[in-house]
């Protein structure tokens, strides 16, 4: 490849956050180090943004959304994100809640990621899980289980929305029975 079609490829991209590994799979080059060298090179040069230590951004205006799941893989958006944007909760966050394999929150460009651990079992399963444009999002089914799952019993404004049939095909991928007998008491409430 020559030396300015490294740049070229990664502005042609539809994303607007990657990986280092992201970037190698790209280049196809398996030599991380290089492309770290590279990617430092247009970072210096202003053709590129870091964002955080391993993860680059073709400008500022890169897709939080996409962010949140790059901070930590495998992850997913779920949790009050999901619950906000369709209308099954009306309280005000301003942070990204992320499914994840650890739990942290952190601060990006003034943007605040909530990462919630779940169990791996549940973290890899993609039922009820929507991927476009490189963003992995819960539905809004898998979003309220997700919720119960941590939160235990959780104050829901509003469940008129759910398919319950949803709810129910995902529910066994929890193995749980706590979370079964919150689900039951909820339908018979609706």
């Amino acid at each position: 490849m020559k030396k300015g079609e490294y740049l070229k490829i990664i502005l042609k991209t539809d994303r607007t956050v990657f990986s280092v590994k992201d970037i190698a799979i790209l280049w196809k080059d398996a030599n991380t180090d290089a492309a770290r060298v590279r990617l430092n090179y247009y970072v210096k040069r202003g053709y590129l943004y870091r964002i955080r230590r391993g993860l680059y951004a073709k400008d500022t205006n890169y897709n939080k959304m996409e962010l949140a799941t790059k901070i930590s893989t495998p992850s997913y958006i779920s949790f009050e994100t999901v619950l906000i944007k369709e209308g099954l909760i009306f309280q005000f966050q301003d942070s990204i809640t992320v499914a994840s394999y650890l739990s942290r929150e952190i601060t990006v460009d003034n943007q605040k990621y909530t990462l919630k651990r779940i169990k791996k079992q549940v973290l890899i399963n993609n039922l009820g899980i929507n991927i476009s444009d490189s963003i992995s999002i819960a539905s809004k089914e898998r979003a309220f289980l997700d919720t119960l799952y941590i939160n235990g019993d959780y104050h829901f404004d509003n469940t008129r929305s759910l398919d319950w049939d949803k709810v129910n095909l995902i529910l066994p991928i929890y193995n749980n029975k706590r979370l079964e007998k919150l689900v039951r008491k909820l339908y018979k409430q609706k």
